[in-house]
């Protein structure tokens, strides 16, 4: 009698904690999916779980994060977005626009969060800025607006250019709106606009060959998050073409590239974090209003402006917030 006491004992002990661990909540998931790839976005995820750690979720310990990264092949992401729907995930944080628009698409009822470089009404993400509406908000980083005064301030650098590349991803859904941007801008500056497209690295390859073949004076990369992860091979092969280069983001410049201008990627991922933070601890998505990362930075790499044989006006200088020596 005392043993099976003693085993009936036992076992209670070992299955109260078991019942304890099932009464628990369980841990709310979040649904990150982006349209490019993890490697060179590494920095930034770090900001985005610091904030959400800020905001009382810590990955893995408050909460858990299943990642789903496109590659760039834009096409994966409806397939992903209805993944993480069917996973029943608790919010999805969805960026740039191509992921964004997915997961639109997939979910009426999940809180979405994004993180977008375009209008997001135009994109059909909220009804206003200010009343979302439905069950997305997020940050919007005005990068696709950007284009005219990226254009403006080589220009500035390049008075005597004449012919100016554009390179554009044909499968990001606000191409038109960024081409029109900086195609008008180019027609009152007098300057003519070669467009250029690449969706993989091969046309990249191609595409600075077709600049090369143009003579074209000088390149604007347009804002997609394929150009973002490949920011290195684009630095480079402007380097090698000697072809003076502005990109939307200062990481671009970082890589080796010659010149950005554009809003604080760092700054965006803080407030994408926050929202997501706000929505895990109840808030509704159409109670948010859109967020305006309306931080801007131009940023300057003078030793490859040296190896294009260039020299950076002082105007220009004096109004960059960084220039890398």
């Amino acid at each position: 009698m005392r043993r099976r006491s003693f085993v009936t004992l036992l076992g209670g002990a070992v299955a109260w904690p078991l019942a304890v661990r099932a009464q628990q909540p369980a841990m709310p998931v979040i649904g990150y999916l982006h349209a490019g790839s993890p490697g060179p976005f590494v920095p930034l995820m770090a900001v985005f779980r610091q904030s959400l750690a800020e905001a009382g979720y810590v990955e893995a310990r408050d909460v858990a994060i299943e990642y789903r990264w496109a590659e760039g092949q834009y096409d994966r992401l409806p397939a992903m977005a209805a993944e993480l729907v069917r996973r029943r995930v608790a919010v999805i944080v969805a960026s740039p626009i191509p992921a964004a628009v997915a997961a639109k698409s997939a979910t009426t009822t999940i809180p979405i969060v994004f993180y977008v470089g375009g209008d997001p009404v135009q994109l059909g993400l909220v009804a206003s800025l200010n009343r979302p509406g439905g069950n997305a908000t997020g940050v919007n980083y005005f990068v696709a607006e950007l284009g005219s005064k990226q254009l403006e301030l080589l220009h500035e650098l390049l008075p005597t250019a004449v012919r100016v590349g554009l390179m554009v991803n044909p499968t990001n859904e606000n191409v038109e709106g960024s081409t029109k941007d900086v195609t008008a801008a180019a027609a009152t500056m007098g300057l003519q606009i070669d467009i250029v497209q690449a969706s993989d690295s091969r046309e990249i390859e191609a595409a600075f060959a077709t600049l090369v073949r143009n003579r074209a004076d000088a390149l604007v990369i347009g804002a997609d998050p394929f150009f973002a992860s490949r920011r290195l091979q684009l630095a480079t092969l402007a380097t090698r073409h000697a072809i003076p280069a502005i990109h939307g983001i200062r990481e671009f410049v970082e890589a080796g590239g010659l010149m950005s201008y554009g809003t604080s990627l760092t700054e965006a991922q803080r407030q994408l974090g926050a929202y997501t933070g706000r929505i895990l601890k109840g808030a509704k998505p159409n109670e948010l209003p859109v967020a305006q990362s309306i931080k801007f930075e131009l940023v300057i790499n003078l030793p490859t402006a040296r190896a294009l044989g260039l020299e950076v006006p002082p105007t220009l200088l004096a109004r960059a917030d960084e220039v890398i020596e």
